[in-house]
């Protein structure tokens, strides 16, 4: 078992130090680029949103695909992940296609035994909706016992 959980340590490694090479310009950017400010707007998949009701929150920056998971600094920088008050796990976002105000998210648990695709969607309110489209359903501990959440969920910023 530690062989598999190491193996797939390396290559979820493997997968994100090349993404992150690949996804390099090699191009300098011109002094408008560098002095621009980004905003909300703009960058909407760069933020840390929540849902109180289920006790749950997402990290993501699927621009720089650079978020670290706390305690799984082995698996390298990646486009976020989900998490949850009550659990210590973590669901990875492993790929996204970003399409105007909406995300295709690739995501797996961190075990790598399941896996699933999810829209996210940023809403003209400010508010993310958060749809499982296909595969494995999330699942949380709480209270030592497995709980589904639900197939859509909508996220706040905290303020």
């Amino acid at each position: 078992m530690k062989k598999i959980v190491f193996a797939l340590a390396f290559m979820f490694s493997c997968a994100a130090s090349w993404a992150t090479e690949n996804g390099k310009s090699s191009e300098p950017m011109d002094s408008n680029q560098v002095n621009k400010t980004i905003t909300a707007e703009e960058h909407p998949f760069s933020t840390h949103i929540s849902n109180a009701e289920n006790q749950v929150w997402i990290d993501i920056d699927l621009y720089k695909r650079n978020i670290k998971v706390p305690n799984q600094e082995i698996l390298g920088e990646m486009p976020g992940y989900i998490g949850a008050k009550r659990d210590t796990r973590k669901w990875l976002i492993l790929d996204s296609v970003i399409d105007g105000n909406k995300a295709l998210l690739t995501i797996t648990n961190d075990y790598g035994s399941e896996d699933l695709e999810a829209l996210l969607t940023a809403n003209k309110d400010g508010t993310y909706t958060f749809e499982q489209k296909s595969g494995s359903t999330i699942k949380i501990v709480v209270n030592n016992k497995w709980v589904k959440l639900p197939k859509k969920m909508i996220f706040t910023k905290e303020k």
